[in-house]
């Protein structure tokens, strides 16, 4: 066979292992998606641990900063005894403080190593998730090749059956024609019938192999479903238990934070408190901290009583039941009269010892005894419990008198006691006679043995019970609390002879409830009786036992008293009921009897009981129950539900989770211990389904009632049937009743082997086929008639309606289900349209048999329609340089998985993924992509035709219109390198003008769809940026001629949004400013609490404080501006916390026709918006591998105001935080430029910081700046360079740069001010030299004086000095700074020692100690006398000669013309000379008359004079009139300080010669303490050239 080959059973062992190593990984999928999401619900709960941990750690923190200021302000105070406490106070803190950090270490620790493990998680996943999708690709190959293989298989088998028929005719034809005799043909039928009887047995061989291989393949698929099923029961149960532990987990959660917020504002507003009333906060919260510890505490300990007396009960509980049974077994023991063991000879020795019965006798008088006389069980273990334990109630012997009294009516409680006279008293001696005393010894000692009088009659000692009772127990039965109940009770002298009886009394326990009227009735002869009442007023609700206890001659007896409460005792009339033999089909029915006996109602219910419920029920002596706490409302609902229930809902909680979560909520109420046992209840069998039980399944059952419960058997299945039911009860008291229930089901004749026919998922409109196969077991032909319900017969057929079936045969009809689109409607009573299942019941009519088979056909029945969202695509203008991209969705009706394609679609249009085939599943919706992009420029109009599988077609209309604009780029697109921040890309791209030709038939012309082409020409374009966009276009705007391209550079700078800087800057200042505003406010805020002494006062401070906090706080922070240095920083630290970015930019580029220098003014280009072109930018962004860690990380860098010729140096730190080495390289600052790098480096290591040193030497007074760019393979760091040349800018008060100090009398001096103003922006530094103290000032000397050398320039700089060495000229102050727009006063001191007229001096003004400002020439003139006169020619040198010249010569002396030695009023005699230039140059006209001026002047002294005026005059004034000349005035007074002017003016005369000059002199006299005699010579001439 085929099916027997190694290679087939190769591919059936590999496709069995495929499959088992797809369920391994589906089910380490499912194990890994547990373990994420537990390891995912734990790192929740542990960040919140976290977060908690750092809250604890901040208040902790302000704890501590808190009493450390306490600490300070009371060591301040000396206050040693607080300052001792808030240190304990602050140690304790720092332990916590520690214990906590530590905690957060070993939680961060722990957080970690869970994230990891999540991640090796979610890649061990992924791992999987790759291999089950290997693995299911191969299972799909190996299931298409099996398909393929078995195709071929039976292929081969059909080639093969009709080659045997073809050879079989053959023969036969070949036979029949070529026989002429008899024989030959017999032989040759013979052959035919031999291969006739092959060809059959062949044909069934085969048909039972394959049919063997079928059942195969279908028991494996059966198996593989089941299996399936499970697996998918099993997750969807794990998903809803997981779902259902996570919401309670959120409940928990939120409940847990809610308290814990609750607790906090708690603990915040008793804090508040406790500071208002001046008391210790953190004192008081760690007390109450303690004290919920301590709480805390004393609740689990609690709890661990409570779960200790549960078990303890528990144990009691267990132990009395043992007890019981022991206690049966040993009344069984007593009645057969055998004791088997010897604990029963123990018990019956108690019991002898008990009743006063001889200890010594032997084993069988006891045994004898004890047949004859049976003792009570009950009596039995009254008294065994009061023998070990002891009764609470009962009297000592030593107290009680047993002996028999005198005078009966002693013994009577209303009796009053003898009185003894007093004369009698006294006769007694103290403590009686020593008879008495013997007497009082014998009594007690018998009191002790518990015997008043041994009993012997007639040689024989009684022993025993000395009266009986009748009843000989006392039974409160079924009492309800607050009645009174009354019983009666008659006791009868058992005893040989006479005895008394005496009432002693109940137990402890039973006194507030038991009341004995017993009237004592004196002596009692043997088998007489008295009687006794008992009255019972229940008060609690629950069952007492006890005794009550009588004192007789004999001894003690007692009779047990029990009070039990209204019970429940429920019992069945029978433990099993038997149907019988039933056919399959036919019903029985029987009655259980539920009997209650019991006074107390309660509710029943009928579940269906497992084996687990069996063999618990028969070991429940050896578990242990659990105790589980309900409330009385609700126990009997929770128990049942929890036994009747088979699984937990997922989103339901079980009572036990119910109970414990309103335990908290619910301590104060009263609780019940109900035991129930652990109980798992299995699903029903099928003969628990063929008997069930009537309507009368659950409810009341009052006391001393029955209720009648039906019991139904309907078999389905032939066979013996048996199922086991239990009645539980709301009365936890009530045992669990158990039943069974049996028959046997006969079946019929004819039966389906698959009564469920599976179609599985159909679609309509195709045809499904199967065969159904009907077996029987008759021994004879039946006739079969099959039935379609009326509903179905349009859709569904089976093929013969009617047929035979043979004796012990089977049968096969075909189905045929053809489902169409009106099945909903024609079969809604079968088909539902939420699940598109369809059960379609079949019938098979058997003859002669009442019952017909049945069987189902169960199909879900689907559409296979795709529909496209949405109906109509429109992709509106697009270029032909570009593409547009729709989106579609592709929603699959069916409940099949479908595979699809787009066939036929044109060359410009694209569907992705997969080129637009593909496989969509059941009720998915697929999202595809259709990216149209024209080739040229026209209207499209067109469809896209997706095809399913089964070759149905669906439509797509689309349409678009084409564009072919005037211009194109060289570059569509356009992907940068990864940027670093503040640095730049840069792109090249072209626009290109091709457009040459209006042409159509020879090339593509630009024009929109259908419309009329562009015109030839110039053509312009414009970039349109989006807003706030790192890119930069140049140009953004321009014309490109026909036949040309243009340059525009792209430029990607990535920076850092203003917005975002702005707010980390505020952020960062309102922390600082706050953080300042804090501590000042604390500072203040101890220095109030200092001045005020008392609690109230600081009270009210402290209210006061508060406000203006908050307010000045609130005023701080709208005041808040970030200047550029924080700006700068707060950037600094954006730049260096980013992690990266990357942005997709698509920048339009508009197209106009024409020039843009035609435009007027501003107005915007005329383009159409179908003519756009569009330029996709791809932007990545990343950190800058090397940034600057000094200065808060700017990087502009301000040298400031720095003087011209000076320098200043700074230092900054960067560092490379990439992973990697980086070469540095700098770029090339201007060398002409003020900025200079002193110290470049080659290299930066990872995680090195390297300080970069920068000069800034201004040349110039500018604002100079500059870019330094440090660039590496990996980015550059640009910094910018700022720095201000200043010249210093010095204003001088004096004009012209002379300082004429004026006359001064020698061995005098006189100060003259002068300012001098800086109108720069820094401040200079200045000194003020003079050029005599000049260190060169002795080779000046050397050279020639300046008269000799250059006529024009007759005097020196340096002129006239002192004759004792020191400076004519003083400056106060020297040196100094001058601040910005500052000015400062400087004093000159003119001092000269000796007489000349040619004192000077030069000041310079030194900047810096470099730079000459100012130049000042001082001069000055020094006199004997008040008197000087100033003017006219020069007519000596300006240099002093180091010879001495003669105060008077005997040459310049007049009037004398007689030699000899001057006398003393001789005068001396000083030369002026006047020249006076008449210029005519035009002799016709007249001219203006030449003029001198000469001054006199009186210098101001502190000399005592005895004249205070100078008085001058001018001789021969006449004379010099004549001549031309015009004086005014001719003589005067000149005050001290003032000068007067003489006016020379000269005309000349008509007579004058214009060849020969003019001289004349007059004498000018000044007198003022002394007499001056100056002669002028006027010189005067007439100038006619020039």
């Amino acid at each position: 066979m085929v099916s027997g080959s190694p290679d087939a059973d190769q591919v059936k062992r590999q496709w069995a292992q495929d499959r088992v190593q797809a369920s391994h990984l589906r089910r380490s999928l499912d194990l890994l998606d547990r373990m994420r999401e537990d390891k995912e619900l734990f790192i929740e709960k542990t960040r919140g641990e976290l977060r908690a941990c750092r809250q604890r750690l901040e208040l902790l923190g302000q704890q501590r900063e808190s009493v450390a200021a306490r600490i300070a302000e009371e060591e301040e105070a000396h206050n040693t005894a607080a300052a001792g406490r808030l240190q304990a106070v602050c140690r304790r803190l720092c332990l916590e403080l520690e214990e906590e950090q530590e905690l957060q270490a070993k939680i961060k620790a722990v957080l970690k190593e869970n994230e990891h493990a999540l991640w090796h998680i979610e890649m061990e996943k992924g791992q999987f998730e790759d291999a089950l999708e290997a693995y299911q690709e191969q299972a799909e190959a190996a299931g298409r090749f099996r398909q393929a293989r078995g195709a071929q298989q039976l292929r081969r088998e059909k080639e093969a059956l009709g080659k045997a028929e073809r050879d079989q005719l053959l023969r036969i034809r070949w036979a029949i024609p070529c026989t002429p005799r008899r024989s030959a043909g017999s032989g040759n039928q013979q052959l035919v019938e031999a291969a006739q009887r092959s060809h059959r047995a062949a044909v069934g061989f085969l048909k039972a192999s394959l049919g063997r291989v079928r059942e195969r393949e279908r028991q494996q698929e059966l198996e593989s479903r089941e299996h399936l099923r499970r697996r998918m029961d099993a997750v969807l149960a794990l998903k809803n238990s997981i779902a259902a532990n996570r919401e309670t987990l959120r409940k928990f959660q939120a409940w847990g934070q809610a308290r814990a917020e609750e607790a906090e504002r708690k603990a915040q507003a008793e804090k508040e408190a406790v500071l208002a009333q001046g008391g210790d906060a953190f004192k008081h919260l760690s007390h109450q901290r303690r004290r919920h510890e301590l709480e805390a505490q004393r609740r689990a300990f609690e709890g661990e009583q409570k779960l200790r007396t549960g078990e303890i009960v528990s144990r009691i509980l267990k132990e009395e039941a043992g007890e019981e049974k022991r206690r049966k077994k040993r009344q069984q023991a007593v009645q057969t009269g055998k004791w088997r063991t010897l604990r029963d000879r123990t018990w019956r020795y108690v019991s002898d010892l008990a009743e006063g019965k001889p200890v010594a006798q032997s084993t069988c008088g006891a045994l004898e005894s004890a047949a004859a006389v049976p003792e009570h069980p009950a009596l039995v273990k009254a008294i065994s419990s009061e023998s070990v334990q002891g009764e609470p109630g009962t009297t000592n012997p030593e107290e009680e008198t047993l002996a028999e009294p005198e005078i009966p009516g002693l013994w009577k409680e209303d009796s009053k006691p003898y009185q003894v006279p007093k004369e009698e008293v006294e006769r007694k001696p103290v403590g009686g006679t020593k008879m008495e005393k013997d007497i009082l010894a014998r009594t007690l000692q018998r009191l002790r043995e518990g015997l008043v009088r041994r009993q012997v009659v007639w040689g024989r000692e009684f022993t025993g019970r000395p009266f009986n009772s009748k009843p000989e127990l006392i039974h409160f039965q079924d009492f309800d609390v607050g009645k009174v109940y009354k019983k009666k009770i008659t006791l009868v002298n058992a005893t040989y002879t006479i005895n008394y009886c005496r009432l002693l009394g109940v137990e402890e326990q039973l006194r507030d409830f038991i009341h004995i009227d017993f009237d004592p009735p004196g002596p009692m002869s043997a088998g007489m009786s008295c009687e006794v009442y008992i009255t019972f007023k229940p008060m609690i609700n629950k069952d007492l036992e006890g005794s009550v206890s009588f004192l007789a001659q004999t001894g003690r007896f007692s009779v047990p008293l029990k009070c039990s409460t209204k019970k429940c005792s429920v019992s069945l009339d029978k433990e099993l009921i038997d149907f019988g033999s039933y056919l399959v089909g036919e019903t029985g029915t029987r009655t259980l009897t539920l009997t209650n006996v019991g006074g107390l109602g309660t509710r029943f219910k009928l579940l269906l009981a497992s084996e687990f419920d069996e063999l618990e029920d028969s070991q429940s002596g050896l578990k242990t129950s659990s105790l589980c706490t309900f409330e009385d409302k609700s126990i009997y609902e929770k128990a049942v539900s929890s036994l009747s229930e088979p699984q937990l809902d997922g989103h339901e909680s079980s009572p036990l989770d119910t109970q414990s979560r309103k335990g908290s909520e619910k301590l104060q109420e009263p609780e019940e211990v109900l035991v129930v046992p652990v109980v798992m209840t299995m699903p029903p069998s099928e003969g628990q389904m063929e008997i069930s039980l009537g309507e009368v399944t659950e409810g009341e059952i009052g006391p001393f009632c029955s209720v009648k419960v039906p019991v139904t058997f309907r078999p389905v299945i032939p066979g013996e049937v048996q199922a086991r039911f239990k009645v539980v009860f709301k009365n936890p008291q009530c045992p669990t009743l158990y039943f069974r229930v049996v028959g046997v089901a006969m079946d019929v004749p004819v039966w389906v082997p698959k009564p469920s026919v599976d179609l599985k998922i159909c679609t309509y409109g195709r045809l499904y086929q199967d065969s159904i196969l009907v077996h029987t077991r008759s021994k004879a032909a039946l006739r079969l008639k099959f039935e379609v319900c009326p509903e179905l017969r349009g859709h569904m057929e089976l093929l013969p309606e009617t047929g035979y079936i043979q004796a012990l045969s089977s049968y096969t009809v075909q189905l045929k289900f053809l489902p169409r689109h009106s099945l909903p409607e024609d079969a809604h009573k079968y088909f539902d349209p939420e699940s598109r299942v369809l059960e379609a019941p079949m019938t098979i009519w058997v003859a002669d048999q009442v019952k017909p088979v049945g069987f189902t056909v169960h199909a879900v029945v689907t559409t296979s329609d795709l529909e496209m969202t949405p109906s109509q695509l429109d992709f509106g203008h697009c270029t032909i340089y570009e593409a547009v991209r729709a989106e579609i969705d592709l929603f699959n009706h069916s409940l099949l998985p479908q595979e699809f394609g787009f066939v036929g679609l044109p060359k410009f249009v694209d569907i992705q993924p997969n080129d637009g085939f593909g496989t969509i599943l059941p009720l998915e919706t697929m999202q595809l992509e259709v990216t149209f992009q024209p080739t040229r420029a026209k209207e499209y109009s067109f469809e896209l035709v997706c095809k399913s599988e089964i070759n149905r077609c669906f439509k797509l209309s689309c349409r678009a219109v084409g564009v072919h604009p005037p211009l194109e780029l060289s570059h569509y697109h356009i992907k940068f390198a990864a940027t670093a921040l503040y640095d730049t890309s840069v792109a090249t791209v072209y626009v290109i003008n091709s457009h040459l030709s209006m042409n159509s038939l020879t090339h593509s012309v630009p024009r929109i769809g259908s419309e009329e082409a562009s015109p030839v020409g110039p053509t312009s374009f414009e970039f349109l940026l989006p807003p706030d966009s790192p890119i930069t276009i140049s140009p953004s705007v321009g014309t490109v001629l026909p036949g040309k391209r243009c340059l525009v550079q792209v430029a990607f700078r990535p920076v850092l949004p203003n917005d975002l800087i702005r707010q980390e800057a505020l952020q960062t200042l309102s922390k600082d400013t706050e953080s300042k505003s804090l501590r000042k406010d604390t500072i203040t805020q101890r220095k109030e609490f200092r001045r005020q002494s008392l609690a109230p006062m600081r009270l009210q401070g402290r209210d006061r404080y508060r406000p203006s906090i908050s307010h000045s706080l609130g005023l701080q922070r709208q005041e808040l501006k970030a200047s550029a240095e924080e700006f700068q920083a707060a950037q600094a630290a954006l730049a260096r916390a980013f992690q990266g970015k990357f942005n997709k930019f698509v920048v339009p580029c508009v197209v106009a026709s024409g020039d843009i220098k035609d435009r007027k003014g501003a107005e915007p280009l005329t383009f159409s918006p179908h003519n756009t072109l569009y330029l996709e930018l791809w932007c990545p962004t990343v950190a800058p591998p090397i940034v600057v860690t000094s200065d808060k990380g700017k990087t502009v860098f301000n040298f400031g105001d720095v003087a011209v010729g000076h320098r200043s140096i700074k230092k900054v730190s960067i560092r490379n935080i990439s992973s990697e080495d980086l070469a540095v390289e700098f770029s090339l600052l201007n060398p002409n430029g003020p900025f200079v790098l002193l110290n470049p480096l080659s290299k930066l290591h990872a995680g090195e910081t390297q300080a970069l040193v920068l000069c800034f030497s201004p040349h110039e007074s500018t604002l100079a700046q500059e870019t330094l760019d440090v660039a590496t393979k990996r980015g550059t760091l640009t910094l910018t360079l700022l720095g201000t040349g200043v010249a210093p800018l010095i204003t001088c008060s004096v004009d012209g740069g002379v300082l004429n100090m004026g006359y001064v009398i020698a061995r005098e001096s006189v100060s003259s001010t002068f300012k001098l103003q800086n109108d720069s922006s820094l401040p200079v530094k200045f000194s003020l030299r003079l050029e005599s103290l000049s260190h060169t000032r002795a080779q000046d000397q050397q050279q020639l004086p300046r008269f000799l050398a250059s006529p024009a320039q007759r005097t020196e700089i340096v002129g006239s000095q002192n004759l004792s060495g020191q400076s004519v000229f003083s400056v106060v102050p020297a040196e100094g700074v001058l601040e910005p727009g500052r000015a400062q006063d400087f004093t000159v001191t003119f001092s000269p020692d000796h007489e000349s007229l040619y004192f000077s001096d030069r000041l310079q003004v030194v900047l810096f100690e470099k730079k000459v400002s100012h130049q000042i020439l001082l001069k000055g003139a020094a006199r004997e006398h008040m008197m000087f006169v100033e003017g006219g020619d020069p007519l000596d040198v300006p240099v002093e000669s180091l010879a001495v010249v003669p105060a008077l010569d005997a040459e310049h002396r007049e009037g004398d013309s007689q030699p000899g030695p001057p006398c003393a009023d001789t005068e001396e005699l000083k030369h002026l000379l006047v020249t006076l230039d008449y210029v005519q140059y035009d002799t016709d006209s007249s001219a203006p008359p030449a003029t001198r001026e000469l001054q006199v002047g009186c210098i101001r002294t502190t000399q005592l004079s005895p004249k205070k005026m100078v008085e001058f005059s001018l001789d021969s004034v006449t004379a010099l009139q004549h001549k031309g000349f015009s004086i005014e005035p001719s003589r005067g007074v000149v005050e001290r300080g003032q000068t007067k002017t003489i006016s020379i003016s000269w005309v000349p005369p008509a007579d004058f010669d214009p060849d020969h000059p003019l001289m004349v002199s007059a004498l000018l006299q000044l007198r003022g303490g002394v007499k001056e005699t100056y002669k002028v010579i006027f010189v005067a001439h007439v100038v006619t050239s020039p």
